[in-house]
């Protein structure tokens, strides 16, 4: 219950202060490339049901059609206002309306699609008791994480066999000392990774 009206508050609180800054970003998208502004995809959220998360497009229409994971910075399905958005992880500012709706948490395993989700073991699952969250451990340790698939050969299989399962004991860790000073610290953790 600390944790919903936690969620309720600063959620309300940073859309109402950020309502400039999604105008402005709002406009730059629709300025550079035909689409929405909104990117609204699947994801595997709590009680393993899906949900559609709100993310600012930052890829050309389609792009979502030639592949699930982003690799390397300069990824040509990715716009100029996209990378900025990426780098900056400005394109997650959305999920605050995930976060008052109640289907996100600021902090909580990072939701994966489905496709991903497939390859949880059955304990795994436990990570889907949970709300996802804009945040969490595995985004702090993997902010680079495009880059390591860039650097792989074969991106799919690298993220499945080697950063999935890394992610997945995070999440578990996550879960196992779960509470809003943790809540509080990965929060700042991430603005920090972001700053720097």
């Amino acid at each position: 219950m600390i944790k919903r009206s936690f969620d309720i508050v600063f959620s309300s609180i940073g859309l109402i202060l950020l309502l400039p800054l999604l105008l402005i970003i709002a406009f730059l998208i629709k300025f550079e490339s035909r689409g929405s502004i909104f990117y609204r995809q699947s994801r595997v959220g709590k009680n393993n049901q899906d949900f559609k998360i709100f993310k600012f497009r930052t890829m050309f229409i389609g792009s979502d059609k030639k592949g699930l994971l982003t690799v390397g910075d300069r990824d040509p399905r990715v716009t100029k206002v996209g990378y900025f958005l990426r780098k900056y992880k400005l394109d997650e500012l959305p999920q605050l309306i995930n976060v008052l709706l109640g289907n996100m948490s600021f902090v909580g395993p990072r939701p994966e699609v489905r496709h991903y989700v497939n390859y949880y073991s059955e304990s795994d699952l436990a990570i889907l008791s949970v709300k996802p969250g804009i945040t969490d451990y595995a985004s702090i340790h993997f902010r680079n994480e495009v880059e390591l698939l860039k650097e792989s050969e074969n991106p799919e299989a690298f993220y499945i066999e080697n950063i999935l399962p890394k992610k997945i004991a995070l999440n578990k860790k996550y879960i196992e000392q779960n509470n809003l000073l943790i809540d509080i610290k990965i929060i700042f953790k991430t603005l920090l990774t972001i700053i720097s």
